[in-house]
């Protein structure tokens, strides 16, 4: 039974035919000329099912119908069937390789040639953004930072965090004006702070987050809070345009 059900299954894979179609067309081959009753009978294959298969065998080829009461089938040679199922596959691999031939004409196969043209940038996650651990660490990276500015400067502060965001900034102050840094400082009380700003837009603001962007380019986020312990401050910087973009739209569309 087993080495019957792997013939089977063989001829499954050569002849591209389904399973009641290989029980039938074996069952014809082992008879020459049989009924379709015959047929089920010897096969195996349901009698419900057993014209719908004879028909799907006689238009790929594979069997012969003769016309008289009861309907008999004739199993046409194995080498004939042989030869007439390698045409077939010659002919879908000239139509496959014409269709494919045609992709190459398509506006999104040029697509892929501009792209491999030009080549895709590979980018290391660890080049644009990372974690930093300490209040020490996160203040020297956010004077880098405003050290680097060339054009915008926009800081977002808790009032427990606005006089720290400040002095951050205050020996950078001098310079924003002389470089063109547009400075803001969204903080709460800003009428109280405006005396020790200097080249600083400061807008009174209730934030529950503390994050500094620069330039539209990068970004320092802190996700720790207020009253944590300075040697476990932890904050992530981020060096994205495009995120940093979207943040800042966002949170200008949230003061309006």
């Amino acid at each position: 039974m087993q080495l019957e059900k792997q013939f089977l299954q063989e001829l499954r894979a050569h002849f591209r035919l389904n399973i009641y179609e290989v029980k039938i067309w074996a069952a014809l081959l082992s008879r020459g000329i049989a009924s379709a009753g015959e047929l089920a009978d010897i096969s195996g294959v349901p009698r419900s099912r057993c014209y719908d298969v004879l028909e799907s065998l006689e238009k790929k080829g594979f069997i012969i119908m003769k016309i008289g009461k009861p309907i008999k089938y004739l199993a046409i040679e194995p080498n004939s069937i042989l030869e007439r199922v390698k045409k077939n596959i010659q002919d879908e691999a000239e139509r496959t390789s014409i269709q494919y031939e045609s992709i190459k004409e398509t506006d999104e196969f040029k697509e892929l040639e501009l792209l491999h043209k030009t080549g895709v940038q590979h980018i290391d996650v660890s080049t644009i953004s990372k974690s930093i651990v300490g209040r020490t660490a996160t203040n020297r990276h956010i004077k880098d930072m405003i050290s680097k500015a060339k054009s915008s400067i926009m800081v977002v502060s808790t009032g427990d965090n606005s006089e720290r965001s400040i002095k951050l900034m205050k020996s950078y102050m001098p310079g924003f004006a002389k470089k063109g840094v547009k400075a803001r400082l969204y903080a709460p009380h800003a009428k109280v702070m405006a005396k020790k700003l200097q080249n600083v837009e400061h807008v009174d603001y209730n934030s529950s987050s503390n994050f500094v962007t620069v330039d539209g380019k990068e970004m320092l986020f802190m996700v720790s809070q207020n009253n944590v312990a300075p040697d476990y401050e932890t904050s992530v910087w981020i060096q994205s345009p495009l995120f940093v973009n979207a943040v800042n739209v966002l949170f200008e569309e949230s003061l309006k």
